[in-house]
């Protein structure tokens, strides 16, 4: 299942909740992950001060092996998703503003920096292809509703997330927000297993098909027979 995740923060949005929950949400497992976050968009006036915030948390993450506990980012896998990533990282340099992060080292081990750019085209490739790799594109909204444009303006639909103390945006993104796992005040990561079935559409599935107890049904196509004696 692919991904190209994104969290959208509001102006009414708790900014220091958002800003450690898009850190753990780019960044756990290297990003790495179909629903880490890939996409953070920012309405209007929220976007410095969560700017602000995350800039010091992504600085705080420790980079080592994998297998240490203290360390939140172990390397990518091989030579060539680093080679892929920081490929990204140089376009992000010339499309873009950085904000955090922006170098690697590889050697016997393949690590590159929590990266983030900020004001980054809506059509860059960033913002576009899958990276699979610790690099966070920043967008500016202009209001809630051209932040949902921008959040479904994606050929995949896998995981979101939206911050926000504004009940009418959760609801509207409740009805507008076109993923298969929709998450509200929280990260886009970590489905619970038995608990929601996990998946999506477009370019990243077609359901769910994992993680509920109708787990095999979704499997399955379903089939009315009607005979006439």
């Amino acid at each position: 299942m692919g991904g190209k995740d994104a969290i959208i923060v509001d102006e009414d949005a708790d900014l220091d909740a958002a800003a450690a929950g898009v850190t753990a949400s780019a960044f756990g497992f290297q990003c790495q992950k179909c629903s880490a976050l890939s996409r953070l968009i920012v309405v209007d006036r929220a976007y410095q001060p969560v700017l602000d915030r995350l800039a010091p948390l992504m600085a705080a993450l420790k980079q080592g092996p994998a297998e240490d506990p203290d360390m939140a980012e172990g390397p990518v896998i091989d030579q060539e998703a680093y080679d892929k990533i920081m490929g990204y990282v140089e376009l992000g340099k010339n499309q873009a503003r950085l904000l955090a992060g922006g170098t690697g080292t590889s050697g016997e081990c393949w690590f590159i920096q929590p990266t983030a750019f900020c004001d980054v085209p809506p059509e860059s490739a960033l913002t576009r292809e899958e990276i699979f790799g610790p690099v966070l594109s920043v967008m500016r909204a202009a209001t809630f509703a051209d932040a949902l444009r921008l959040a479904n303006d994606t050929e995949y639909a896998l995981t979101g997330g939206v911050y926000s103390n504004n009940r009418d945006h959760l609801e509207t993104a409740r009805r507008e927000f076109h993923v298969g796992n929709l998450y509200f005040n929280r990260k886009c990561t970590g489905a619970l297993v038995g608990v929601q079935p996990f998946g999506g559409f477009n370019m990243s599935g077609t359901n769910s098909k994992a993680g509920g107890p109708d787990y095999l049904g979704l499997f399955l196509q379903s089939k009315s027979v009607c005979e006439r004696w």
